[in-house]
């Protein structure tokens, strides 16, 4: 679990503004639950045989012997905060929320105990024009961060419950077979849940998957056709894909889309989004049966995909752009009260103030990165004026009247 420390937000609050300024674009609401909740909820939306259940979930009893936990994923709370807010039956919504996740896991790079994820949730819609939506905000996103061309987007169909089961019965018969070249996580998921060793990163399963059963050739009709429809609109918007046969989602209330934004500048192939539709769990949670799709992706893997590629704005790494000191103590009021007539002059001008004694000024300018220096000082009849640098200017000595306009044709120039 880490700290995010001064020098690190900028780029958190850079990518926050820009995934919201894309969803606000888009038409989605803001949607804020606890952070903790009740461990039911979760037991029942990610399933009790899964690994997030058994190994990786928070969990404690409170005072009143009840069982909570710290949330591993956001759909559950959200689905809970709808239903319990009346904000799904017979309506049509579009929810995103922001926010710290926990699971007790192996950390590695990109990922830790407290992660955070943004999400975007959808429900009331079953037609695959909202599928299309979400992944084509989603690419928006990555064009406004420049990383379009260094994720691949991974798309496949899950079917209906009836095509997926008759599927998993076919691949269960197919790796019982050769239950014996499993590797062991794949053999204790094979009564419990076979379609999540599709996923397995070992190489000697992988390649015994090669000869297995395509879910695509199980798809229901239905199926079909909204997973035709979803690559049409995609094709029509100039969105590259590829289908990924073996892209699945391990618990029954996932149908039809998902699909996956995957990244090789990490090192490993890696997910830095992923998504689909699960219109099977607003019922398991005890609402009325509703369509839904929605995505989660990791902050903290894109901040350090934004890094790795050098796609963090200059303006970023210089926090300031104007350090303002006295020559002498007797002014240092008049550096607070020029430094606030700056800041209502030119809005957005980052000022920062050279405060607790004089000494070090030049250090401590250099340090903040600052770009514009004014030290101001008296002249012998008690007027005010001053010095200003800048990095690719000479020193310059102003009356009080010339500083404001020289600062403005620096600062907008």
């Amino acid at each position: 679990m880490n700290d995010i420390l001064p020098e690190q937000s900028p780029v958190w609050q850079y990518l926050e503004t820009t995934v919201k300024d894309v969803l606000a674009a888009y038409g989605y609401s803001e949607i804020r639950m606890p952070v903790v909740e009740q461990t039911n909820l979760f037991k029942r939306s990610i399933g009790e045989v899964t690994d997030i259940v058994e190994k990786e979930m928070y969990t404690f009893e409170d005072r009143n012997g009840e069982s909570l936990t710290l949330r591993p994923e956001g759909t559950a709370s959200c689905v809970r905060a709808a239903e319990e807010h009346g904000l799904l039956f017979n309506q049509m919504q579009r929810f995103w929320y922001q926010g710290p996740m926990f699971r007790y896991e192996r950390p590695q790079k990109g990922r830790y105990r407290q992660f955070h994820q943004i999400g975007v949730e959808t429900f009331g819609m079953a037609s695959s024009d909202i599928d299309a939506e979400v992944i084509l905000l989603s690419a928006r996103l990555w064009k406004r961060l420049g990383l379009l061309d260094s994720v691949t987007l991974q798309l496949n169909s899950l079917g209906s419950n009836e095509a997926r089961a008759e599927y998993k019965a076919a691949l269960v018969e197919y790796l019982e077979q050769r239950k014996d070249q499993l590797d062991e996580d794949s053999q204790r998921r094979l009564g419990s849940n076979p379609l999540r060793i599709l996923d397995s990163k070992e190489q000697g399963t992988q390649s015994l998957l090669d000869g297995a059963p395509v879910l695509t050739d199980y798809l229901d009709e239905e199926s079909a056709q909204h997973f035709a429809e979803l690559r049409a609109m995609l094709d029509e918007a100039g969105v590259k894909y590829e289908i990924n046969p073996r892209l699945v989602r391990g618990l029954d209330y996932y149908c039809k889309t998902v699909f996956e934004w995957v990244t090789d500048k990490l090192g490993a192939q890696g997910t830095v989004c992923a998504g689909g539709r699960y219109d099977g769990l607003v019922k398991q949670l005890g609402g009325r049966p509703t369509p839904a799709v929605g995505f989660a992706m990791g902050v903290e893997r894109l901040i350090l995909l934004l890094e790795t590629l050098d796609l963090i704005p200059e303006q970023l790494k210089q926090p300031f752009d104007l350090y303002v000191a006295a020559e002498h103590k007797g002014i240092q009021s008049k550096v607070v009260l020029i430094s606030d007539q700056l800041r209502d002059r030119f809005p957005g001008l980052r000022v920062r103030i050279h405060c607790g004694g004089l000494k070090n000024i030049s250090q401590k300018a250099q340090q903040t990165g600052a770009p514009i220096v004014l030290l101001l000082k008296e002249t012998d009849n008690q007027s005010l004026c001053g010095t200003v640098w800048h990095k690719n200017e000479p020193e310059f000595d102003l009356t009080g009247e010339q500083i404001e306009a020289a600062i403005a044709k620096i600062w907008q120039s």
